[in-house]
């Protein structure tokens, strides 16, 4: 069994298990408790009535929270010639070709989201292996493969986040710190729960969203009725 520390445990006294919290005061609940020395990151949970084994189950997508992550995002770019020059304008925090598929091949993964333009995925292809299972595999369905870097760059630096349905079932996504106002807080939340809602597949059976639940780094997890984010 996991022993907690005192921090945990004065805060896990704080929350009703048996309660299913209205948004904003579970909102208010998570940032009562992250009292941590560090600036917590705030996740959100969403358990779903899907089964991720069929492809017509499927949630993934990107959305730009209205107020980022509170989390600088390193953007790698894989990219040639004016579209590379396109990227450093940009903002990227590496820009290359076949150097990064070669740094990326002997173990090097020092960034966050990771870009590419059409063009280069015949190449970048061969790092599905390493970066898929790591979330950092450039996509077109999440706007990572394209030729608009300018744009693609800007929302990642501006607070974009991927979202993706785990095998069972669930949605892990950061939705900003524990130094955010409760309406910043409230603002992606809302953000983040209508994007889940519109990305229901047309495969889904009975009730989509099952359950949601808070949290922050150091805290235990806060329920909130599903019936308050459809």
């Amino acid at each position: 069994m996991v022993k907690h520390g005192k921090r945990y445990q004065e805060a896990i006294k704080k929350v009703d298990k048996n309660t299913m919290y209205d948004p904003a005061d579970a909102i208010k609940l998570v940032k009562e408790i992250s009292n941590a020395k560090f600036d917590e990151t705030i996740d959100l949970a969403f358990r779903l009535g899907v089964d991720p084994r069929h492809a017509d189950q499927q949630v993934r997508g990107a959305v730009v929270l209205p107020h980022g992550t509170g989390k600088t995002q390193r953007v790698l770019v894989f990219a040639k010639g004016d579209k590379a020059r396109e990227a450093e304008e940009a903002g990227a925090d590496f820009v290359g070709a076949e150097d990064l598929i070669e740094r990326i091949q002997g173990g090097w993964f020092d960034f966050d989201v990771a870009v590419s333009t059409p063009d280069m995925m015949g190449q970048v292809g061969r790092l599905g292996r390493l970066l898929g299972p790591k979330g950092l595999m450039p996509n077109p369905r999440v706007g990572t493969v394209t030729m608009d870097l300018t744009r693609a760059i800007g929302e990642i630096k501006a607070g974009k986040v991927e979202y993706r349905v785990e095998k069972t079932g669930i949605i892990h996504v950061v939705i900003g710190k524990a130094s955010f106002g409760e309406e910043q807080l409230m603002d992606n939340f809302r953000t983040m729960a209508d994007t889940i809602n519109k990305a229901k597949p047309p495969g889904a059976k009975g009730q989509y969203i099952r359950s949601v639940a808070i949290s922050s780094t150091m805290s235990p997890a806060i329920w909130i009725s599903p019936l308050k984010v459809v």
